[in-house]
């Protein structure tokens, strides 16, 4: 059975595909799958082993520490620190553990000119109230 481990690598591995414009089939004609497989593998349905996540970190470009980044004890000293720590139990206020906010991030430096990202930061500035 799927573990919360599993949701956040699929989680990980479908806004680094997201990030990179791949859809999940060409995702998976990369790594020699179907795009099911992908997809279960972005819900966690299905379990992905050692071998196909380095096979998916390749085709996505990024180390595989990447698909473990947020994760609770993923150093040896917080390992040792932490042995009870569960994943379901990690901080979320974190605004850059987020999904969202990478995704953010690496649609704002796609913007084809710096008059386009001082047009989106005063929006978001004023969004916020701090204007």
């Amino acid at each position: 059975m799927p573990t919360s481990i599993d949701q956040h690598i699929g989680q990980r591995m479908q806004l680094r595909r997201n990030m990179l414009g791949l859809s999940q089939k060409d995702l998976a004609n990369i790594c020699g799958v179907t795009f099911q497989q992908i997809q279960k593998y972005e819900a966690a349905e299905n379990r992905i082993s050692a071998s196909r996540l380095f096979d998916v970190s390749a085709a996505l470009e990024t180390p595989i520490s990447f698909f473990f980044s947020g994760l609770p004890g993923n150093m040896p000293e917080e390992t040792r620190a932490n042995r009870s720590t569960r994943v379901s139990e990690q901080k979320n206020d974190d605004p850059l553990g987020k999904n969202e906010s990478l995704l953010l991030i690496n649609l704002y430096w796609k913007l084809p000119n710096e008059d386009q990202r001082k047009i989106v930061m005063k929006m978001l500035k004023s969004l916020n109230g701090t204007v």
